[in-house]
Order: structure tokens, then C-alpha cells, then sequence
């Protein structure tokens, strides 16, 4: 019998005993290995994230970023600059072509013969891309629609020579306040094309607003292909129903509308992206981002600013911690959302050009409030039993919303059989009172909320750089 060797049997024993341990807790130990990358990044975004004063800097320093304005161009260079300073693997410049509205005036909305107090003055926003009145401005009779269905079955001739007044109500009915705004979005985007052929001279609509206040929204107005342009404005809700209170007193009430606007040839901007290279799979990417633009009154701060902010500072928690993707990670600051989404647009068709495999993007532009979830927009049986298999890492941190759903205008045009856009989806309740208006402001922003956020989506984005969808 040969003389046994003490290094021999330690080295028998660490052998068994590892594949003891593999075979008995390999998924306990990955797992563990995981929610500890992941308590990283929560820690690291709730206690030292500067996204907070980034988003700050955005709103204050530079304001809102309609696109084409000088305050865009600031944006761009601002954000280009920041992901630099991160040392980010890779910043650059994408061209783009965008739209270039200027509301050259503030509008008059007013009432000239109300019965009980002659002229009254409505809040009012002209609406993106509508064309201005002249400086005579516009008097005429109104008549009042109940959003784009009714106008489908009403007499079109009574349209003729009036101003047409869309006072369909957003429904407070859908908790999922995505629902109330997509019922009432048409009448805004489209009122002014549907009744021009009928010989309306203007159109007002009533904010697309979840809550009764004096704020008046603006947005996106679409005129359809050879048909007349005529002038759009948005009223505040509480002044649409005063305005429905005075037609029901005085049938013949008038309303003198007057603004300017006017629309210039497109103009050169940028999207913004900066990249972290995966280390096993770097052809494989994953977008995470907001749109830099915004509507041309408040800041921009929950339309898109804190979006822009938690996708930038995705990449700087994974970059900060030492995390080194498995596959490449893009933010992406997507320009001219709000008008026309040249941005997204350009995007999508520069990475099919290239040939560019992107196996996920992510958007966040439904405020920066509490994370509840994301929505994935996807039928895929495999996506979503990987999708399972990541829930109970965000169950400790109140994430439990994984659904299927609309991602994201800037994401969309991604979309494919071989690439997942997802939607971040915050505790949005508040946001339908405040998009589009002058109260979306940086003091509007909670800042633990928007850190939250960002945590969420960097975990999100952590776990599919590591696992995919395959």
C-alpha cells in the first residue's frame, strides 16, 4: 500500500467539497452574488448619486428645450460633456434633422359677449406646430364638441365659420392615467385637420389634463397632408368649463382669438449617446435613455428631463461600483420627441444601417416619480419566463409592476423580433397635471424619487446585460 500524501488529500478533500457545495447551492450562491451587486447600486444612488443636481442644472441653467431653440443646442452640448466628465467608454454626437416652431407671442383666448360679464379672458397655450392667426386675430361664434367621435356624427355644416371648442374630458376612471390621456390625445393632435374642410376658422381644445386647474397645456398638433392650416389653442380646464357653462346661457357666445407662430424649415440638432463597452458579448447592445427636448413653456424637469438624468445615470452607477457589462450599454439622449421624433427616428435607422444588434432599450418618460415596474412590449414566452425569473430581485425594493405595454415613443421604432423595448413606469398619477405646462418645473421633482428610479431601471438594465432574453 502506498504511503499516503497530506497534499494529495487536501487537495481531494477541497475538490469534493466544492462539488459538494455546486451541486447542493450553485442557484443560492449566484443569486446571493447578484442581490449584492444590486443593494451596491441602491446604496450608491441613494447616497452619493449626482443626478439630482445634474436634473438641476438642466432646468435651471439651461430651462426648456423645444427643439431647434438655442436652449436644445445648450442641452446637448451640457449632456455630451457630463457623460465625457464620467469617463464614459465612448461619448458622441448623432445629426439629426428637427422641427423648428417658435411661439412668437402669448395667445388671447376671450370671451366678448358673455351675458352675465361680457369679456372674460381664458388661459390659454397655442399648440405646438399650429400656425399663428395674424394680428388681427380671429372673431367668430363657438360651437362645442365632445371629442373626435361626436364630430363624426354631427351635421359638418354647422362647423362653417365657427371656432370649434373639443371638450371632451379626460377619464378619471383608468388608474392607469396612460388610458385617460390616449382617449382624449386625438382631439388635440387632430381637431384642427378634422374640421377645416368644413370650413372652421380655428379650434380649441381642453387641456389634456387628468385635474381642474387654471394651467393650460400644450403638445402636438399634426395637419394633415393638403388640407387648410388653421389656428389650435389649448384652455385650461377649469376655462373650458366655463366656457361650456357660457354656451349653455348663450348659444350665439363669440370668442376673439389672436397669436402668433410660425413653423421654420428644419434644423440641425444632435442625439446624444454615450457607451460602456460589454466585456463577453460587446456587439450586443442596450439603450436606456429620455428625450432631451421639451415644450417651450416650464422646464421640462418630469417631460423629459429626469428621464435624460436616470439614463445617464444608469451608466455612471455601473461605471462608479466597477460593474463591467457583459454586453455593451448605450444612454441615449433622443431629440425632438415632443414634435415630430426625428430623433428616434434617425436612431432606429442608423443601427439597422449598421447593422447594430440591439437586444433591449429601455425609456423613461413618464415622470421620475416612484417606480412601480416596466412594461415590456413583447409576446415572446421566452422573454417572459426570464422576465419571471428576475422579479425577486425588485421585490425588497417595492418593484412589482411587469407587464406587457407601450414602452416608449423614442424606443419604439427599435422594436423587432430580436430587440425588447420597455417602458419605465413610475407611480405616473400626477404626471397628466403637469406635462406641457409652465408647473413642470425642477422644484416638481422629488429628489429620492428620481434616485429610486434610477436604481430600478440600472438593475433592470444590470440584469439583462448579464442574462439577455435568450
Amino acid at each position: 500500500m502506498d504511503k499516503l500524501n497530506p497534499n494529495r488529500i487536501r487537495q481531494v478533500f477541497l475538490a469534493l467539497n466544492f462539488a459538494i457545495c455546486s451541486s447542493l447551492f450553485p442557484a443560492d450562491l449566484f443569486a446571493q452574488t447578484r442581490e449584492e451587486t444590486i443593494q451596491r447600486i441602491y446604496k450608491e444612488a441613494l447616497t452619493s448619486s449626482p443626478a439630482y443636481e445634474n436634473l438641476r442644472y438642466l432646468c435651471k441653467k439651461i430651462g426648456n428645450r423645444i427643439s431647434g431653440s438655442p436652449q436644445a443646442a445648450a442641452a446637448v452640448e451640457y449632456t455630451y460633456r457630463l457623460m465625457k466628465q464620467y469617463g464614459f467608454d465612448t461619448v458622441y454626437l448623432q445629426p439629426v434633422m428637427v422641427s423648428h416652431w417658435v411661439r412668437e407671442s402669448k395667445s388671447i383666448v376671450r370671451i366678448t359677449n358673455s351675458p352675465s360679464k361680457g369679456n372674460i379672458l381664458l388661459n390659454s397655450l397655442a399648440i405646438g406646430h399650429s400656425v399663428g392667426t395674424g394680428v388681427n386675430g380671429i372673431t367668430a361664434q363657438v360651437i362645442e364638441v365632445n371629442g373626435m367621435e361626436a364630430l363624426k356624427t354631427m351635421d359638418k355644416k354647422l362647423l362653417k365659420d365657427k371656432i370649434v371648442f373639443f371638450n371632451k374630458v379626460f377619464d378619471p376612471v383608468f388608474v392607469n392615467t396612460d388610458n385617460g390621456y390616449d382617449g382624449v390625445y386625438e382631439q388635440r393632435s387632430g381637431g384642427a385637420s378634422a374640421t377645416a374642410p368644413h370650413g372652421a376658422l380655428a379650434v380649441i381644445v381642453r387641456s389634456l389634463a387628468i385635474d381642474h386647474s387654471d394651467y393650460p397645456h400644450t403638445g402636438t398638433l399634426v395637419y394633415d397632408t393638403g388640407v387648410k392650416k388653421i389656428p389650435a389653442v389649448a384652455i385650461s380646464t377649469n376655462a373650458a368649463d366655463l366656457l361650456s357653462a357660457e354656451l349653455k346661457k348663450e348659444p350665439h357666445l363669440k370668442i376673439y382669438l389672436e397669436f402668433r407662430a410660425q413653423r421654420f424649415p428644419d434644423v440641425l440638432s444632435y442625439n446624444v449617446i454615450g457607451e460602456i463597452k460589454g466585456k463577453k458579448y460587446p456587439n450586443e447592445i442596450i439603450a436606456v435613455g429620455g428625450h432631451l427636448d421639451s415644450w417651450d413653456v416650464g422646464e421640462g424637469a418630469h417631460d423629459d428631463g429626469g428621464g435624460c438624468m436616470q439614463g445617464i445615470e444608469v451608466l455612471r452607477l455601473f461605471k462608479t461600483l466597477g460593474i463591467v457589462p457583459d454586453r455593451t450599454l448605450r444612454a441615449v439622449m433622443w431629440m425632438d420627441e415632443e414634435s415630430t421624433n426625428a430623433g428616434a427616428t434617425e436612431y432606429a435607422k442608423q443601427a439597422k444601417q449598421k447593422n447594430e444588434k440591439h437586444i433591449a432599450a429601455l425609456e423613461s418618460d413618464i415622470g421620475a416619480f416612484t417606480p412601480k415596474g416596466f412594461s415590456f412590449d413583447t409576446d415572446k414566452k421566452r422573454v417572459w419566463q426570464v422576465i419571471d425569473g428576475w422579479k425577486k430581485y425588485f421585490e425588497s425594493y417595492e418593484v412589482f409592476l411587469f407587464n406587457k405595454g407601450f414602452s416608449g415613443s423614442d424606443v419604439e421604432p427599435l422594436k423587432s423580433d430580436s430587440t425588447v423595448v420597455i417602458g419605465f413606469k413610475p407611480d405616473n398619477q400626477r404626471y397628466f397635471s403637469l406635462h406641457h405646462t409652465e408647473t413642470d418645473v425642477f422644484e416638481a421633482v422629488n429628489k429620492r424619487e428620481l434616485e429610486l428610479g434610477a436604481a430600478a431601471m440600472a438593475t433592470l438594465v444590470y440584469l439583462i446585460a448579464l442574462d439577455g432574453f435568450r
